[in-house]
């Protein structure tokens, strides 16, 4: 019997009552004033890590891996801040998703680069921006929209009415959507002279990768950034953005690479890996560090990271 993708049942079909749940909640949390959501996402943020405690091992995992010359007590104060970040993620996300036009618009944000991405165009470029996994990024994405037409690569939600709901909410503010398996649009849309951002810094199962250091360690990485850089000619600039103690965003977008792509795909996996290494290290606290990115290892007789 063929297996029906759960994003093609129907938007009424009972599997999808969960997903308009939690759409309402994200649209309920959007109408709550910016700094009372983070600060409630904050204070509920440890309480929900708390009961998921594989979660709340990989994030300490992944400090001590990352950050081996931190003390302990660093790590555990970056861990306290990131078990509140998880909170705040869930604002950030109903912000960027369901914030009205308006309440978005009264937003602080500062942002630096934008001469990178203005001379990348005026030379007929396309721009890849590529970024990390931060607890703000959907919010950061849209407040980047609001200086230069964007457009966003996404992985398709198994609920339809998430998948849905928050498709037509991107189409708001974004310039295009893609598919992560839709290159040949990505393609067409880079050679026009877009801008498309991206994050590659997690472990994904699909598309060519290689091991490439990812703060010291071999990480399975995939290698789109190089592929798609020289299959269209666009400029790679990296994204960096994080949240001041205020409530304010702060957008920086960084030099583009130069004498990028090469025709070492894993020198070049390995340049865009310490360009996201110096992003996240501005920020580790607002950093996605739940995820077992270390998860596969080059060969089989190594063990687990995880362990």
């Amino acid at each position: 019997m063929r297996k029906v993708k759960t994003a093609a049942r129907p938007l009424w079909h009972p599997y999808s009552w969960p997903g308009w749940i939690a759409v309402a909640l994200l649209w309920l949390i959007a109408r709550i004033p910016h700094r009372l959501a983070l600060a409630l996402g904050a204070s509920a943020g440890p309480l929900v890590l708390s009961l998921m405690p594989r979660r709340r091992r990989i994030l300490e995992r992944n400090l001590a891996l990352c950050f081996p010359d931190w003390s302990d007590a660093q790590r555990r104060s970056i861990a306290r801040e990131n078990a509140r970040e998880s909170g705040r993620m869930l604002a950030a996300f109903a912000w960027g998703w369901f914030g009205s036009i308006r309440r978005v618009a009264k937003l602080s944000v500062v942002i630096d680069g934008l001469e990178h991405i203005e001379a990348a165009r005026a030379a007929g470029r396309g721009v890849l921006l590529v970024g990390a996994h931060f607890s703000h990024l959907e919010l950061a994405g849209r407040l980047l929209c609001r200086f230069i037409p964007l457009a966003g690569m996404y992985r398709e939600h198994h609920d339809p009415a998430f998948e849905w709901a928050v498709k037509r909410a991107r189409a708001r503010y974004a310039d295009a959507m893609f598919r992560r398996d839709e290159l040949r649009g990505v393609l067409r849309y880079l050679k026009s002279g877009g801008v498309l951002w991206y994050a590659p810094d997690q472990e994904y199962h699909r598309g060519e990768r290689v091991f490439a250091p990812f703060f010291g360690i071999p990480a399975s990485t995939i290698t789109a950034t190089h592929q798609m850089a020289r299959l269209s000619g666009a400029a790679v600039i990296g994204f960096e953005h994080r949240r001041e103690p205020d409530g304010s965003y702060r957008l920086r977008l960084h030099p583009p690479l130069s004498d990028f792509p090469s025709a070492d795909a894993l020198a070049d996996t390995t340049r865009v890996n310490a360009l996201l290494e110096q992003i996240i290290r501005a920020a580790p606290e607002q950093y996605l560090w739940a995820h077992a990115r270390f998860k596969a290892r080059p060969t089989r007789e190594e063990p687990s990271l995880y362990r």
